[in-house]
Order: C-alpha cells, then structure tokens, then sequence
C-alpha cells in the first residue's frame, strides 16, 4: 500500500457480504483513497462460500469484530478512515472513539449503548434472530420477504430481491443480543467512547425510511456524543431505506460522504 494515499477501512454491517462495497471501494480509489473493505471473522470470499457454511459466521461478537478491525488497521501505513454501514457503523464508531482512525462516516449505524428508542420496525427487522434465543451462538439467514422489510423497503420488490440474490448472507445474532441488552450491562460490547475529545471528526448518516435502524435511533445516538467537543454531524436521506448503500442510489450517497471527508480535510 502506498503511503501517500489515506486509507479507508469499510466495514460492512449483517446480512451483507463485504464484497457489496465494491463500487465504493472504486469510487473512493478513482478519488485518491487506498481503500479496503476486510470481511469480518469468518467470513469467506465469496457470498456464495458464506451461504454454504453459515457456521463459520456464527457466534463472533461486537468486542471480537471489533478487536479483529483493529488489527487490520494496526498494519496500515497511516490512520484510515473508517466507514461503516449498519452493525458496520457501530463499528467505525466504536474504532473511532479509540483513536484508531483519522476520521469516520458512520451510515444506518446500530444502536449504541444509552440509545432508547427502539421503533417497532425495528424490532419487526430483527425478529428473525431474537424469536429464538439460541440464534445468539448461531448465524441466521433473511428469507428475501425479509430482506425487502429490513432493507428493500424503499426500493421496488424486483431490485430488492436481485440485491438479496446478490449480497446477502447468514449473519450470526450474538451482536443483535448484545445490543439489545446494553443498556442493562455497564460494559457492554455496544458501548461506544462518545465523550472522546480528541478523536476525529465523526459523519452519521441516516436513510428517512430504514426500518432496521430508523432516523430516531440515529438522532438519539448524535445525542450520545454531546459532552465531546469533536465533530459530529449528521445528514439525512429522506426517501432511502437500509439499502442506501447497495441499490441504485449508492452513488448519491457515497459522493455525499466523499464530500464531507472533503470539508474535513481528510
């Protein structure tokens, strides 16, 4: 990897393979960026190889994900920036809040610890995982008409099933459990260092009509990070689901963010 080129670390959230951000990981690099976008542990190749063997996605947690990140950055020339999606964003935030990048852009991100709200859609999107506890030391696998709730919804049904067709894959429910119980434990997995002053400057994004992680859970999450100084902002697409990153509209998004890291000098 050169060393003149920032890198970035894209982090992919459940139920997607880390191949979907390939049209990002040319955009950023047509930009001037060293992008990479690691699988997390376990994770095979191919969505293909991931589909065959859902038991070797199963059972890694927010802290062990986390952990495996950093390693990879560990060994990058220079401090990336992180830019995650979903469970991927909590991650990037997570990463952030321990210095480990310069920056980070953080879209549909799942709750953090000491975020409330929990809509109804999205309780209706993890149902999947959470009707049966042993689904938290198992990787579960979205039914396309699941698929379209929880992430196609504002999209039409055709392009939601060829994106289901194309991306998705079993993703393993110890990360929704321990989400779901962090407001209850004092060191949760899913607590995130929100009161870091020196960490870099911080992008949420949220999609108008997500279901899985609805525009309340990100403003209260901005919330969370009232008593740091750094930057933190938020921007809004009104009209997009949890698809944002993958449809057809991936490119008004991913231009937005380049934008931003822009006006941040990063």
């Amino acid at each position: 990897m050169t060393t003149d080129r920032t890198p970035v670390v894209f982090i992919h959230g459940l139920w997607l393979h880390a191949t979907s951000w390939e049209p990002w990981v040319g955009l950023f690099r047509d930009a001037g960026y060293e992008p990479i976008a690691p699988g997390w542990p376990g994770d095979p190749d191919t969505v293909t190889e991931a589909r065959a063997n859902p038991d070797a996605l199963a059972d890694h947690g927010i802290d062990e994900v986390t952990g495996h990140y950093a390693k990879i950055i560990e060994q990058l020339p220079t401090p990336p920036v992180l830019l995650g999606h979903s469970f991927g964003g909590m991650i990037a935030e997570k990463l952030l809040g321990e210095d480990y990048g310069a920056g980070a852009i953080a879209i549909d991100a799942a709750q953090i610890k000491g975020v409330l709200p929990l809509p109804l859609s999205a309780l209706h999107s993890t149902l999947p995982v959470f009707k049966n506890p042993a689904n938290k030391h198992k990787a579960v696998s979205l039914t396309a008409e699941q698929f379209r709730y929880s992430f196609g919804n504002a999209i039409s049904e055709e392009e939601s099933n060829d994106l289901y067709q194309r991306w998705a894959i079993p993703a393993p429910g110890r990360p929704l459990f321990e989400a779901a119980a962090a407001n209850f434990e004092l060191h949760s997995p899913a607590k995130v260092n929100t009161r870091n002053e020196n960490r870099g400057p911080l992008l949420l994004v949220m999609g108008g009509r997500d279901h899985t992680v609805p525009e309340a859970i990100t403003k209260a999450t901005v919330k969370q990070y009232r008593h740091s100084d750094a930057i933190t902002e938020l921007t809004e697409f009104p009209d997009r689901g949890h698809s944002l990153t993958i449809d057809s509209g991936w490119r008004a998004v991913a231009d937005q963010c380049l934008a931003w890291l822009g006006s941040q000098g990063l």
